[in-house]
């Protein structure tokens, strides 16, 4: 999926051909799956939390990330959006 991004738009982006590109519309964070799984991340694992540090906070982040890794089941239904599927 493809958000608009600077290095999205370039002509110098190419993609094998076993993977299609999809442009989502401008300024429409809700149909881009990374903002849902930012918002899991958040309400999980960093939302209203201070730390005593950049290092402790630095820590957090790399738990979350770590965990998320190691729940593919949870993290697949967050991510996925049924209009996104490619038909075969």
């Amino acid at each position: 999926m493809l958000d608009g991004a600077g290095w999205h738009t370039s002509p110098k982006l190419r993609a094998p051909e076993n993977i299609t590109l999809l442009p989502l519309p401008r300024y429409a964070p809700e149909l881009n799956p990374i903002e849902t799984l930012w918002a899991f991340l958040r309400a999980n694992f960093l939302d209203r939390r201070v730390w005593d540090s950049y290092e402790a906070f630095v820590g957090a982040c790399c738990h979350a990330r770590n965990s998320l890794m190691h729940m593919p089941k949870r993290v697949t239904p967050i991510a996925s959006r049924a209009w996104a599927q490619v038909s075969v």
